[in-house]
């Protein structure tokens, strides 16, 4: 085996140095890692031929520019295929891919009836431009609509989640003339201009200054609570207070949207309590202020439901969506747009296009990604999963490991948080660790990877994201090489 890769830096998720604040929690599960893991299987699927297979990792490393990363403390993986759950690299090593890439293969890699709709749409019409009407784009803005909840029935198509968040924005300032929006400091909402700004995490601190007009507020974590709760309810409560305090000061009449993520996602997967939602919407209908809901990770069957809002009855006036519309097949993401907001703009003008909107390649592939997910009944089988095998295997994961403070999710999406001592709830990393702070998850993402095993990691927290289409078994075996690899953690523990 190549020895390429075998000294641990920033993408294992960590960088150290410096350079450290270039978002020193890098998305582990799918950016480039610098170590190729000993003793994992060894079986793939099929053969790569690719005649650039064995010159990929040097012109990747003398031509491609890394998102989230200094250039030079990098080694990436080469993968050369996947197939279902499973990915493999170039020297034959496989893994469940437990991160789904960066949580959007939700219908599993290189779907035999997703494929071949793609190939057939090539073959009759590859691209047009945004304003001529076309079927597939009209036929997935049809499907989409009747997905989503309530009054939201028109689409604005973009080629991915960041620029769906930015267009959402425009539309809710141009509707209420108005142009503050409010996000929540555990969030991510996309890397553009707007999007980054409204992100909470630390990847927007080296974009600062960034857009005028973010307001921060802290959202429901009831394992780390910033309101002092004592139960799941409380935290429901206090948080829509200080949402409701933070829109007195800062002046209702000056607020165009709320923006959240449905459930958070990358920031820790944290469910919200039940009556949040809802109580977010009636602080935006008291004060007109428009909500949207960012679900470009949670939609499209991650949490068990098409729409994640659909699990507690609540309508947003805008939703955001890409990733899981398609399983990242081919870059489209979109808005899905109330009546009355799109009403707005029926005799003005929207000042916003891309040229690639609803792309007939990217369309096609929607239309046909839902047409899968129906007749395989996908999102009923994510909500089995979440329901019937991974939330009882996490919990019995989390009484047996006291490097486990606390498992959480639905659907697919779940969250391990590791802690050094249960009872203070001391995060096993610091918050946004790089060098030598970040060692314990570092060694804890090796030994995954070690064991077959390819999950997300951010910070303190394991996240368990496989693709919708994983079967119980499939499940159950990266589960056990989890919890095998938590023995790691678990030797960093105090008490």
């Amino acid at each position: 085996m190549s020895n390429r890769g075998s000294n641990p830096g920033p993408h294992t998720g960590f960088p150290a140095g410096p350079g450290a604040a270039v978002w020193r929690m890098n998305e582990i599960a799918c950016h480039a890692v610098v170590f190729l893991v000993q003793n994992v299987r060894m079986n793939p699927t099929t053969v790569n031929t690719s005649p650039y297979l064995a010159t990929a990792f040097a012109n990747d490393r003398a031509h491609v520019f890394h998102s989230w990363s200094a250039q030079g403390q990098i080694s990436p993986v080469v993968i050369a295929g996947a197939k279902g759950s499973r990915m493999w690299d170039d020297k034959g090593n496989t893994w469940l891919d437990f991160s789904s890439q960066l949580v959007n293969v939700n219908i599993g890699h290189q779907h035999p009836k997703l494929v071949a709709a793609i190939q057939e749409q090539a073959g009759r019409l590859c691209t047009i431009a945004p304003g001529f009407a076309n079927d597939m784009r009209g036929e997935a803005a049809r499907l989409i609509c009747e997905l989503a909840p309530g009054d939201l029935d028109m689409v604005f198509f973009t080629n991915g989640g960041a620029d769906a968040v930015e267009n959402a924005v425009r539309l809710a300032r141009g509707h209420t003339g108005r142009h503050k929006v409010m996000s929540a400091y555990r969030s991510y909402h996309g890397a553009t201009g707007t999007a980054i700004t409204l992100t909470g995490d630390p990847r927007r601190w080296a974009n600062e200054p960034g857009a005028a007009g973010s307001v921060k507020f802290w959202g429901p974590y009831p394992y780390r609570s910033a309101f002092h709760s004592s139960s799941v309810a409380e935290e429901g409560e206090r948080a829509l207070q200080h949402l409701s305090d933070v829109i007195m000061v800062e002046g209702p009449h000056t607020i165009a949207a709320i923006l959240l993520e449905t459930v958070v996602g990358t920031n820790g997967i944290l469910v919200p309590p039940d009556g949040y939602l809802a109580g977010v919407r009636a602080l935006c209908d008291r004060h007109g202020i428009m909500l949207i809901c960012d679900e470009v990770m949670a939609g499209f069957g991650r949490c068990g439901e098409w729409f994640a809002v659909n699990k507690w009855n609540v309508t947003p006036d805008l939703i955001t969506w890409a990733k899981g519309s398609n399983s990242g097949y081919l870059p489209i993401g979109g808005v899905v747009i109330s009546r009355r907001i799109a009403e707005t703009f029926r005799d003005r003008p929207f000042h916003g296009g891309l040229t690639y909107s609803g792309h007939p390649l990217a369309a096609a592939s929607v239309v046909a990604s839902i047409g899968i997910f129906k007749e395989e009944k996908i999102v009923e089988h994510a909500r089995h999963l979440g329901t019937d095998v991974i939330g009882p295997e996490l919990a019995k994961i989390a009484a047996k490991h006291p490097s486990v403070g606390e498992v959480r999710g639905l659907g697919v999406f779940w969250a391990i948080e590791l802690v050094r001592n249960r009872a203070t709830r001391e995060p096993l990393v610091p918050f946004n660790a790089g060098g030598a702070a970040a060692k314990p998850m570092v060694e804890l993402m090796t030994a995954c990877k070690a064991g077959g095993v390819w999950p997300f990691a951010h910070f303190n927290r394991l996240q368990v994201t496989p693709p919708c289409t994983t079967s119980d078994d499939e499940i159950r075996e990266g589960l056990a090489a989890i919890d095998k690899a938590l023995e790691v953690a678990d030797q960093y523990c105090t008490a």
